[in-house]
């Protein structure tokens, strides 16, 4: 009777691993191209917050394609490198405004 039930529940579970797998009879899915980064960063004006918010990055079999995350990284962080040498340049600009201002005003 062991023996019965043992070959038994071999069958049974080959069956089933069958059905789930498929028995090579039935259709093959097709292929899937890869989630490629559509851009949503504009090209033509600075990235604002929003543009940052709204961006979402293709998910890979293993998490997000590191390909993507670096191009965006980098486009961030020279935007983020412009906009400091900006700041750099106008605060500067704003001090040598304030410093000639307060020379004009010890010679009046």
């Amino acid at each position: 009777m062991f023996w019965f039930l043992l070959i038994t529940m071999v069958v049974v579970v080959a069956a089933v691993t069958l059905a789930v797998v498929g028995g090579g009879d039935s259709e093959v899915l097709p292929e899937v191209a890869p989630e490629q980064l559509v851009d949503p960063l504009p090209a033509a004006r600075p990235v604002d917050r929003a543009d940052v918010e709204a961006l979402r990055l293709p998910v890979a079999v293993r998490g997000y394609r590191m390909a993507d995350v670096d191009d965006v990284l980098v486009r961030l962080g020279a935007e983020l490198a412009e906009r400091d040498a900006r700041i750099a340049e106008l605060e500067g600009a704003l001090a040598g405004a304030a410093g000639s201002g307060d020379a004009e005003d010890e010679h009046s």
